[in-house]
């Protein structure tokens, strides 16, 4: 992976465990246009280098004695916001809650530490993370905003920042769509997405009327953490989705992390409840958001808006695929505001979209599908 910066990326490895200390030190010597300046072994020493070793970026690891991840991530952003932080996390539901912390204040993102395999398998595993991570944080850094912007205040739905925007307004749906309004919204989204979902559902009006159904690729234990953050900002019900249970107007659900989930039909052939599977990863994803898409685009045939937001890799484009031929309105977030221009892309560039818009009007674009007609 090539930064391509005129200078390297500097980073500051923090983690009071030897071993993955040596893993991540060694992981990111061996990527081009890195350099490692140094290593910590809780946040109380690396405070103490920050001044002498200048990163622009440290690997944290969020339980540590003396002074805990959280607890320098508040440090950096009162004393030296311009550093980032990529976090390492345990699968635990603690580890999963303290992440989405973290977060919130101002991480760039997190890997979770792997649980089993030798130490070689756990390199290649950290190594197949961080890799783009750092490539999406650079480029965080050339276009301000995408790093720096704050989630709305609980239950605003409004950002200070975004009551006037200055983006162009979004592009006005085809005139054809307008006869059939969505009855249900279908949201994939990866890289970055904790923080854009923080954004954008806030801004979705508690009485939108549909249901709203989310994958955010994550492991497991850490998507009832994301459910709960932003439950905790949103006017809408958000949850973590159960096996069973019925899709309901005005809530989200959030796609279990290391689980498939679709929609079917429920038993009385009105109803269309959840059903949560332990079937194969998709595009090595799992949630994969081709799963879900698929399903929306069978049971709400020209009754759905399928939206695609900012993350790596291609998941979502064959399911967005069917959803478009089956009469769906489609939603790509933008270049511009993506930390990683990966899933919307195909959308964007293919046409297949029916808006392309900046994250801070994708809520007001939904909700132009939800009540058309």
């Amino acid at each position: 992976m090539a930064i391509n910066s005129p200078k390297p990326l500097r980073v500051l490895v923090v983690d009071d465990t030897v071993l993955y200390r040596k893993i991540v030190s060694d992981v990111l010597a061996e990527l081009p246009d890195v350099e490692v300046v140094g290593s910590a072994h809780n946040g109380k020493a690396a405070i103490a280098k920050l001044a002498s070793l200048k990163p622009d970026l440290l690997t944290l690891d969020i339980e540590m004695p003396e002074m805990n991840g959280l607890e320098v991530l508040d440090h950096i952003q009162r004393h030296a916001p311009h550093i980032g932080a990529i976090m390492l996390s345990t699968l635990t539901q603690e580890g999963g809650a303290m992440t989405m912390k973290a977060l919130e204040l101002g991480a760039f993102d997190f890997i979770p530490k792997p649980q089993s395999g030798g130490m070689a398998e756990n390199r290649k595993k950290i190594e197949a993370a961080i890799a783009p991570m750092l490539q999406a944080f650079h480029r965080s850094v050339r276009i301000p905003g995408i790093r720096k912007a704050k989630a709305p205040s609980a239950k605003t739905g409004v950002m200070a920042r975004d009551r006037k925007p200055t983006l162009a307004a979004p592009r006005r749906l085809p005139a054809t769509l307008k006869r059939s309004k969505a009855e249900i919204v279908a949201i994939g989204i990866s890289t970055g997405g904790p923080k854009a979902l923080a954004r954008m559902l806030p801004m979705i009006p508690k009485n939108i009327g549909v249901p709203i159904v989310i994958v955010q690729h994550m492991p497991p234990m850490f998507t009832r953490s994301l459910a709960n953050s932003l439950a905790a900002k949103c006017q809408i019900a958000v949850r973590e989705a159960k096996q069973g249970e019925p899709i309901e107007p005005n809530t989200a659900l959030i796609a279990p992390g290391g689980k498939q989930m679709k929609i079917v039909a429920g038993a009385d052939g009105k109803t269309r409840t959840v059903k949560i599977t332990d079937d194969p990863p998709e595009n090595s994803c799992k949630p994969s958001v081709d799963y879900l898409f698929r399903s929306v685009a069978h049971h709400y045939v020209g009754r759905a808006t399928g939206v695609i937001m900012t993350g790596m890799g291609s998941d979502g484009t064959d399911g967005l695929k069917l959803m478009k031929q089956n009469g769906a309105t489609i939603i790509a977030q933008d270049e511009a505001s993506c930390v990683v221009f990966g899933m919307p892309k195909e959308a964007a560039e293919s046409g297949l979209a029916d808006a392309v818009v900046p994250l801070n009007q994708i809520a007001e674009t939904i909700v132009k599908t939800v009540r058309m007609g």
